[in-house]
């Protein structure tokens, strides 16, 4: 019985160490994430509950920093450039923090985004940006913290902050008008020597029509003002495998010149091997 107890412990016991206890949180995370025009707006953060309490002026003191929710940062991040009180933020993330007051909040976007809570010192060099909006009394309590982007127009869109009895709403504006005329140029003003490139790339490695490759990588070559070394590369490739030795050898030798410019040891030893061979 003595060895059965011990064998058993033996296989139990590790299984124990390894099993987790698992139980919800009390302030769970929440996730969201918007496009507003061209731009897309995402909000990581935690949801406390009111549960009973007074929040505003007792759980979160009026006129002190706030973390703006619980547990680490509440964090949003704009893939573009945005304008907030005729400012620019610029895009990437931010830590939110708050001051609220009865009548109206400050609304801080902080570079550092990896505390727990507020700052162990806090740096007015990490202020983005800060701004003031008022604040609106809800007629029905808010149980859980809630954050939202809503208001939207191809424009601008709001941060939405609701708990309790207090709501605040920060407009933001997008350059939905800048990116779109940008990609509208882009495109009438046809394909780049890039595109053709990454086209004739493709056929090539794909066993494609060759013959398009050829056309594709010369139109490339001739848009490109410093004549890329990989692009030579490419166009002695297509030149050998279209039975053109001569031709490639002379493209190689170009990429190889263009390659040894660059301190690239890679295109060169290719150029030189490819070279050799085709001079056989």
């Amino acid at each position: 019985m003595k060895k059965l107890l011990i064998a058993l412990a033996l296989i139990l016991g590790p299984l124990a160490s390894e099993a987790q206890v698992k139980t919800p949180q009390a302030s769970p995370k929440g996730y969201i994430k918007q496009t507003v025009g061209l731009t897309d707006v995402e909000v990581t953060y935690s949801r406390p509950g009111a549960r009973g309490r007074a929040v505003f002026g007792n759980l979160v003191p009026f006129g002190k920093l706030w973390r703006t929710g619980a547990n680490e940062n509440t964090i949003i991040n704009f893939s573009d450039d945005v304008i907030i009180d005729g400012k620019t933020l610029k895009k990437g993330k931010y830590a939110i923090y708050t001051v609220p007051r009865i009548e109206s909040w400050d609304i801080i976007f902080y570079l550092s985004t990896d505390n727990w809570g507020l700052p162990e010192n806090w740096s007015d060099a990490y202020v983005a940006l800060k701004t003031t909006v008022k604040e609106d009394a809800l007629p029905t309590p808010v149980e859980t913290f809630t954050i939202g982007i809503n208001g939207l127009d191809p424009n601008f869109g709001y941060l939405d902050i609701s708990w309790e009895n207090s709501h605040v709403a920060l407009k933001f504006e997008v350059p939905t008008a800048k990116i779109a005329v940008a990609s509208i140029d882009k495109a009438l003003a046809g394909p780049t020597w890039n595109d053709y490139f990454n086209a004739s790339q493709y056929l090539f490695q794909s066993n494609g029509n060759i013959e398009t490759a050829r056309i594709y990588v010369d139109k490339a070559l001739d848009m490109s003002s410093d004549k890329p070394y990989y692009v030579s590369r490419l166009k002695s490739l297509i030149q050998a495998k279209q039975g053109d030795k001569k031709g490639a050898i002379e493209t190689a030798k170009a990429s190889l010149a263009s390659a040894e410019a660059a301190n690239n040891a890679d295109y060169v030893k290719l150029n030189k091997d490819s070279i050799a061979e085709w001079s056989r």
